[in-house]
């Protein structure tokens, strides 16, 4: 998937470059944080669009559901897992932490 590849590559980049990191942190408290981050991301040359971000996590939850037990209506609820941006959030909060 490529924006999972994206989003990689743009961790990586802010593992060790704390002034993008804190552009990236930053944009969770605008008015419409995915956009914010979205264009962040092009603008430093990672190819990232908001249906692309929301598309690729809805795409693998559905993939989890028909895995397990069938995918039926007996099927566990999986939270937030098909939320990459909010992971993705979670994850350079916990680098900004540790330096």
């Amino acid at each position: 998937m490529k924006v999972l590849d994206e989003l990689e590559r743009i961790q990586k980049a802010a593992l060790n470059n704390k002034e993008l990191r804190d552009e990236i942190l930053k944009t969770r408290f605008d008015e419409e944080p995915v956009t914010s981050f979205c264009r962040l991301a092009r603008e430093k040359g990672y190819e990232i669009y908001e249906m692309d971000l929301v598309y690729a996590g809805e795409e693998a939850y559905a993939s989890m559901r028909r895995a397990t037990n069938g995918g039926g209506e007996n099927s566990p609820m999986l939270e937030n897992e098909d939320d990459y941006y909010s992971l993705f959030m979670a994850a350079m909060e916990a680098i900004d932490k540790i330096g």
